[in-house]
């Protein structure tokens, strides 16, 4: 379990952070920047339970996630370079995946088939969910450019939970609109 006795170390008062693994990094570098586009996601998230206590199957979906964020963000402040750790490095694995896709079909059962796109909005909660949705995938962005760049190693099962967290989350928000019944459809050339 980690401990956190002190909050400021004043270590990044040089606009560097510390990975997992040791090593410093600018605080703008690709994996520091995916790494924190997932934390935000994850308060995003957060904030949406706000609103979903009283969805208590939905609320729970949304616990576990945040924890799974925590993993994601673990596994990619811990660069893959090749080198042995000295402790097994917390990964996504293809469990947490498949999780994700069970509860997006468990959702996805409930809701009223689209008949078109979707405006982000409705109810607050549903707000919020489209608002974690754009969130992680401008998270998703930026680890697959982060695994095209030379040097640097994305697990595939981080890839993926990425890309089902998105759509989770698009489901979440059509269920926490009344199961899409209160879904604001795009109506397109509605105001030309």
């Amino acid at each position: 379990m980690v401990k956190l006795n002190k909050i400021y170390t004043r270590t990044g008062d040089d606009g560097t952070t510390g990975l997992v693994s040791g090593p410093r990094r600018a605080k703008h570098d690709l994996r520091v920047e995916a790494y924190g586009t997932i934390d935000e996601t994850n308060s995003v998230i957060g904030v949406a339970r706000l609103h979903t206590g009283l969805m208590g199957e939905l609320d729970g979906m949304l616990f576990r996630i945040q924890n799974d964020l925590f993993d994601l963000g673990a596994d990619l402040a811990t660069p893959d370079d090749g080198r042995p750790l000295e402790w097994e490095a917390l990964r996504i694995v293809q469990s947490q995946v498949d999780r994700l896709e069970r509860e997006i079909d468990t959702l996805n059962a409930k809701l009223d088939p689209l008949t078109s796109f979707i405006l982000p909005g409705g109810s607050p909660a549903a707000a919020t969910l489209h608002m974690a949705r754009s969130v992680s995938r401008r998270a998703e962005r930026l680890m697959v450019e982060l695994s095209r760049t030379p040097g640097e190693v994305v697990g595939a099962a981080a890839l993926h939970y990425v890309n089902r967290l998105s759509d989770f989350l698009f489901v979440a928000a059509r269920y926490a609109n009344g199961g899409g019944k209160a879904d604001i459809l795009w109506v397109p050339g509605k105001n030309r």
